[in-house]
Protein backbone atom coordinates (compact mmCIF):
# COMPACT_ATOMS: atom_id res chain seq x y z
CA UNK A 1 0.00 0.00 0.00
CA UNK A 2 1.47 3.54 -0.98
CA UNK A 3 -0.80 5.44 1.09
CA UNK A 4 -1.03 5.60 4.87
CA UNK A 5 -3.96 7.39 7.06
CA UNK A 6 -2.60 7.98 10.74
CA UNK A 7 -5.06 8.48 12.97
CA UNK A 8 -5.63 8.51 16.72
CA UNK A 9 -7.88 5.46 17.71
CA UNK A 10 -9.24 2.12 16.79
CA UNK A 11 -13.04 3.93 16.50
CA UNK A 12 -11.20 6.39 14.01
CA UNK A 13 -9.40 3.24 11.89
CA UNK A 14 -13.26 1.48 11.79
CA UNK A 15 -14.94 5.03 10.38
CA UNK A 16 -12.57 5.31 7.99
CA UNK A 17 -11.80 2.54 7.15
CA UNK A 18 -15.63 1.76 6.49
CA UNK A 19 -15.34 5.33 4.04
CA UNK A 20 -12.41 4.62 2.00
CA UNK A 21 -12.57 2.74 -1.21
CA UNK A 22 -9.14 2.25 -2.54
CA UNK A 23 -6.29 0.36 -0.56
CA UNK A 24 -4.73 2.14 2.23
CA UNK A 25 -2.80 1.26 5.41
CA UNK A 26 -4.60 2.95 8.32
CA UNK A 27 -2.29 3.12 11.77
CA UNK A 28 -3.60 3.83 14.98
CA UNK A 29 -1.29 6.01 17.47
CA UNK A 30 -3.65 4.94 20.86
CA UNK A 31 -4.27 8.79 21.77
CA UNK A 32 -0.29 9.24 22.06
CA UNK A 33 2.80 8.66 20.35
CA UNK A 34 6.47 8.66 22.06
CA UNK A 35 9.71 9.19 20.09
CA UNK A 36 10.65 5.91 19.74
CA UNK A 37 7.42 4.69 18.52
CA UNK A 38 7.77 7.31 15.85
CA UNK A 39 11.29 7.30 14.63
CA UNK A 40 9.76 2.88 13.98
CA UNK A 41 7.02 4.22 12.43
CA UNK A 42 8.95 6.52 9.79
CA UNK A 43 10.93 4.12 9.11
CA UNK A 44 8.00 2.05 7.86
CA UNK A 45 6.61 5.21 6.54
CA UNK A 46 9.45 5.61 3.86
CA UNK A 47 8.41 6.55 0.22
CA UNK A 48 4.81 6.28 1.04
CA UNK A 49 2.04 9.33 0.87
CA UNK A 50 1.47 9.81 4.65
CA UNK A 51 -1.97 11.19 5.85
CA UNK A 52 -2.63 12.88 9.04
CA UNK A 53 -5.80 12.52 10.39
CA UNK A 54 -6.53 13.35 13.93
CA UNK A 55 -8.77 15.00 16.25
CA UNK A 56 -9.51 18.89 16.56
CA UNK A 57 -7.99 18.58 20.93
CA UNK A 58 -5.11 19.21 22.37
CA UNK A 59 -4.04 15.83 22.11
CA UNK A 60 -4.13 15.89 18.19
CA UNK A 61 -2.59 18.86 17.96
CA UNK A 62 0.56 17.41 19.89
CA UNK A 63 0.39 14.19 17.34
CA UNK A 64 0.51 16.90 14.51
CA UNK A 65 3.04 18.80 15.63
CA UNK A 66 5.64 15.92 16.22
CA UNK A 67 4.72 14.40 12.48
CA UNK A 68 5.38 18.31 11.43
CA UNK A 69 8.77 17.58 13.11
CA UNK A 70 9.60 14.65 12.27
CA UNK A 71 7.81 13.80 8.49
CA UNK A 72 7.47 16.52 7.38
CA UNK A 73 6.09 15.66 4.17
CA UNK A 74 2.93 14.00 5.65
CA UNK A 75 -0.15 15.72 4.13
CA UNK A 76 -2.63 16.82 7.43
CA UNK A 77 -6.03 16.26 7.00
CA UNK A 78 -8.18 18.62 9.27
CA UNK A 79 -11.80 18.02 10.57
CA UNK A 80 -13.97 20.97 11.57
CA UNK A 81 -13.18 21.64 14.61
CA UNK A 82 -16.83 21.77 16.00
CA UNK A 83 -16.62 17.87 15.44
CA UNK A 84 -14.01 17.27 17.43
CA UNK A 85 -13.38 14.11 16.91
CA UNK A 86 -12.69 11.75 14.29
CA UNK A 87 -15.00 9.26 15.03
CA UNK A 88 -17.45 11.64 16.10
CA UNK A 89 -17.58 13.66 12.67
CA UNK A 90 -20.47 12.41 10.25
CA UNK A 91 -19.70 9.95 7.57
CA UNK A 92 -19.88 12.39 4.92
CA UNK A 93 -18.18 15.08 6.46
CA UNK A 94 -14.95 12.51 6.75
CA UNK A 95 -15.50 11.48 3.19
CA UNK A 96 -15.20 14.84 2.09
CA UNK A 97 -12.18 15.88 3.81
CA UNK A 98 -10.77 12.41 2.32
CA UNK A 99 -12.03 13.43 -0.84
CA UNK A 100 -10.21 16.58 -0.73
CA UNK A 101 -6.54 14.99 0.06
CA UNK A 102 -7.54 12.87 -3.21
CA UNK A 103 -8.33 9.51 -1.40
CA UNK A 104 -10.82 7.57 -2.63
CA UNK A 105 -14.22 7.33 -1.19
CA UNK A 106 -16.69 4.51 -1.68
CA UNK A 107 -19.26 5.94 -4.28
CA UNK A 108 -22.32 5.55 -1.51
CA UNK A 109 -20.56 8.76 0.12
CA UNK A 110 -20.61 10.51 -2.84
CA UNK A 111 -24.26 10.34 -3.36
CA UNK A 112 -24.83 11.56 0.30
CA UNK A 113 -22.58 14.63 -0.02
CA UNK A 114 -24.78 15.74 -3.05
CA UNK A 115 -27.18 16.11 -0.97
Amino acid sequence: MDKIIIVEGTSDKRKVKDIVREPVGIICTNGTIGIAKLDDLIEDLFEKDVYILVDADTSGEKIRKLFRKELPEAEHIFINKMYREVAAAPDQHIASVLLQANIDIHPKFLDMRMN
